[in-house]
């Protein structure tokens, strides 16, 4: 087994206390509770209340984090936030955390990998103690999502949520707990299955040619769903092996939230039982680079990892973008 790196000392999450129900969008638009359970295994989402941001969620995610790991906001030497939908383009949101914790020594900067960013995040923190063990590194992932969401459009308005997961690393204890492998990949000729366009520079925002729809997310679902379901397989047998271990040694799989369908095709080609998966789908829907971290928390919180115990976190974003992490507990 490899030596270990980063080792996470506490994790937290934060999520918006209004619940957007599929009930709730059937009075939006034409769906029903039944379609989208049964595509999706969406039950409900959180969305943020008027004036609620993302730094706010990333910010309350990391105080319970920091609190559970005992490390004060003035030990962070680096902050990572993985976002596609921070506040401004200026100031960033690690910057809003930094401000906010009251962490002066840390450098901060954000991430955008889309849904795999917690993980790119993860890996970035993991070369940080890797060469000095001593470091303190707060990575996060935090969404706010309904406000990139077309709420006309039936196909992609019932998947998204918001949320914010983080947590706190250090090197390894003793060279055994701690991330054991990253693995990350891209393929940027498929970039036009999943867009956000608007508000970058080459689409300005309040530019009248440019098409409303082009403001929101765009998906090409099934093209989406078809690579989703390869790179995820492909990249979690990839970890499993650079570490020669089988799918049955895994304790736990966190795999990004994104489709029922996809978490369930996953957990069959590994062959691991219901019990050894998490899934919080139903509760949040798609939070992006937020699903994993706000998934661990929740992992953690239920006494579904022990010391030891060996987990794989796998993700699949737009770019395309796709990642694995396997860390022993």
């Amino acid at each position: 087994m490899k030596q270990a790196g980063a080792f996470i000392l506490g994790t937290g999450r934060a999520l918006p206390s209004r619940v957007l129900t599929n009930r709730d969008l059937e009075q939006m638009v034409d769906t029903s509770d039944e379609w989208i359970t049964q595509r999706t295994g969406i039950k409900e989402r959180r969305v943020v209340a008027e004036g609620e941001s993302n730094s706010q969620l990333a910010i309350a995610a990391a105080r319970k984090a920091l609190e559970r790991a005992g490390v004060a906001p003035e030990e962070l030497d680096l902050i990572i936030v993985a976002t596609l939908t921070p506040d401004y383009l200026m100031p960033s949101v690690a910057i809003l955390v930094q401000q906010a914790l009251g962490a002066w020594k840390a450098g901060a900067f954000d991430l955008s990998a889309t849904c795999s960013g917690f993980l790119y995040a993860l890996s970035i923190a993991d070369k940080f103690v890797r060469e000095v063990p001593e470091r303190r590194i707060l990575v996060i992932g935090s969404e706010v999502l309904s406000h990139k969401t077309n709420w006309e459009d039936r196909t992609t308005c019932v998947l998204f949520g918001d949320g914010a997961g983080a947590a706190v690393v250090t090197g390894s204890p003793d060279g055994r707990r701690g991330v054991l492998s990253t693995h990350l990949h891209a393929d940027g000729s498929l970039w036009h299955l999943l867009t956000l366009k608007g508000c970058g520079s080459l689409y300005p925002p309040c530019d009248s040619r440019i098409p409303r729809e082009d403001y929101f997310i765009r998906m090409q679902g099934r093209e989406v769903f078809k690579q989703a379901v390869r790179a995820m397989e492909a990249v979690a047998l990839e970890a499993l092996e650079a570490n020669g271990i089988s799918p049955s040694d895994i304790s736990l799989l966190i795999p990004h939230q994104a489709n029922i369908r996809i978490i369930e095709y996953l957990r069959e080609r590994l062959g691991l039982p219901e019990e050894r998966v998490f899934v919080n789908i139903h509760r949040y829907g798609n939070t992006s680079a937020a699903s994993i971290p706000i998934a661990l928390d929740e992992a953690q919180e239920e006494g579904r990892l022990s010391p030891g115990d060996l987990v794989l976190m796998v993700s699949f974003g737009g770019g395309f973008t796709w990642a694995a992490v396997l860390l022993r507990w």
